[in-house]
């Protein structure tokens, strides 16, 4: 199914997730040369009258529209839906991140502070959502996302309240629509839900969270819905004694048999929370959920001194056993013409491992792809992916020319202008003035003079006025030498000065 083209947009990818009523893929829009991930919901495999499954599709669409409305950051946004073929689909941004189930298998035992955090998050979207009215039916840690920030995203908003329905059941069998591990009891039942089943849900992830286990679990679908209808939960202070007690004790309400024993709604819950997030001046790092409390709406990544190692390639759009460099060339030249510089990038990522494994990793036609690579990176504004490339390159090629050549300086420009643009400005102005000397008597000129002037704007940006001033005042000497006062550039510095003296800087 691979490159299957959904709506006549969406190119499928990967398969990233499946389940009994479709599965979810990472796939390309090429309208608006972007990532996106596409969920399939198959009517088909219903069995029943046929008038059931096309009533899914109009109440699918409908539905879709209706959560598209919804207005929330920790809601993962929706672009389109529809149907194609026999299959319905739903587009929605592609969220980089961890799943909470993953996060959690990540660290054992997970921190309370960190699970009170999530709590905290969920409420927030919950409240939001129940606010429509929507009841999200199937609220689980593989449905939540938790982005590189700390915030969380929460995923499949509505899908479930499509399926769960008296008329449009997936199967005719009565069975309730939902994962049985986070299933309320009048979910199990086959009940009317609202706003109460998604917080006892709630309340399952949060015991799962502390305790590293859900609180009712079973060899089958029926044990575990037993258990949720009729056995209490285990407390979490018997698992953890260092959970605090007023936590347990939410965990309680929220896991309570009667709807009418759960808290009112998520917004109280999320007042029970605030006293016990964690205080400010903790450590936040990556995927650290209490981030958002300690640091709101702070930028991210806390830049370290060096750039990370970039992340894995992404898959390609169509698997390549024996890469055909060629062809691959073509394409992306063919995917640069159309603009398509998302996509380009993936070809040349997925291409390059393959590529060195049978022509080694310092072969002529690697370096031309890595080139491409980080000049394609560059030109889709991924300057911290690109940087590391660059860096390689340069450190390659002044093994092989020296640090004088031509190539070797222009990939550490190019270095030095992913640092500018990735906001390192004390790293791009050093690496400018190392590249200085080797231009200042060259035949490049113009590239002496676009550093310069670069540095007297980094400058600039850094507080140092003064030195800016003399940077950029000696700059238009030397071009109106080199080119004539009339001349763009010298005009340009001139006009530069001129507005930084009226602002009073160089009285």
């Amino acid at each position: 199914m691979n490159g299957r083209v959904i709506g006549g947009r969406y190119e499928l990818s990967t398969v990233i997730g499946q389940g009994g009523m479709g599965q979810v893929w990472t796939a390309y829009d090429g309208r608006l040369d972007r990532r996106v991930a596409v969920k399939l919901l198959r009517p088909a495999t219903m069995t029943g009258p046929a008038t059931a499954a096309e009533e899914l599709r109009r109440r699918f669409v409908r539905e879709c529209r209706v959560t598209a409305q919804v207005d929330h950051p920790g809601l993962v946004t929706v672009h389109d839906a529809g149907s194609d073929g026999d299959d319905l689909y739903l587009v929605m941004q592609y969220v980089d991140g961890s799943d909470l189930a993953d996060h959690l298998a990540e660290h054992d035992p997970y921190p309370w502070e960190w699970a009170v955090s999530v709590a905290a998050q969920l409420c927030a979207v919950l409240a939001a959502v129940h606010a429509v009215p929507i009841v999200h039916r199937d609220l689980k840690p593989r449905n939540v996302m938790i982005r590189s920030d700390g915030t969380l995203t929460v995923l499949d908003l509505g899908v479930a309240s499509v399926l769960d329905t008296d008329t449009t059941r997936l199967t005719h069998t009565g069975s309730p629509i939902g994962s049985p591990a986070y299933m309320a009891p009048e979910q199990a039942m086959g009940g009317a839900v609202g706003p109460f089943t998604d917080l006892y849900a709630l309340g399952v992830l949060l015991h799962e969270l502390l305790s590293g286990n859900v609180p009712f679990a079973g060899s089958t679908a029926l044990g575990v819905l037993h258990r949720h209808l009729y056995e209490p939960p285990l407390p979490v202070r018997q698992l953890r004694p260092e959970v605090p007690e007023a936590l347990e004790a939410l965990v309680l309400r929220l896991l309570s048999k009667d709807p009418q024993h759960r808290p009112s709604g998520a917004h109280e819950v999320y007042e029970a929370l605030l006293p016990m997030l964690p205080a400010r001046g903790a450590p936040a790092g990556p995927l650290d959920p209490t981030r958002p409390f300690l640091r709101p709406h702070a930028p991210w990544p806390d830049r370290p001194s060096a750039p990370p190692p970039p992340v894995t390639p992404p898959v390609p759009p169509q698997p390549v056993s024996r890469p055909d460099v060629a062809a691959t060339v073509d394409e992306v030249k063919r995917l640069l013409g159309e603009g398509s510089l998302t996509r380009a990038v993936d070809l040349l990522g997925s291409i390059l491992p393959a590529a060195a494994a049978e022509h080694g990793e310092h072969s002529p036609v690697v370096r031309i792809l890595r080139k491409q690579y980080a000049t394609t990176l560059m030109d889709d504004g991924q300057y911290r992916r690109a940087l590391p490339e660059l860096r390689r390159l340069a450190e390659d090629r002044a093994k092989e020319a020296g640090p004088a050549d031509p190539q070797t300086l222009q990939f550490r420009y190019e270095a030095a202008q992913c640092l500018e643009q990735l906001g390192e400005t004390a790293a791009a102005l050093t690496e400018y003035r190392a590249l200085l000397p080797f231009l200042e008597h060259g035949a490049d000129q113009a590239r002496y003079f676009d550093i310069r002037r670069r540095i007297g704007n980094l400058l600039l940006s850094m507080g140092d006025h003064t030195a800016a001033h003399q940077q950029l005042q000696a700059l238009l000497y030397d071009t109106e030498r080199a080119y004539g006062p009339y001349h763009a550039l010298p005009t340009d510095l001139r006009r530069a000065l001129a507005r930084q003296q009226q602002m009073g800087r160089f009285a």
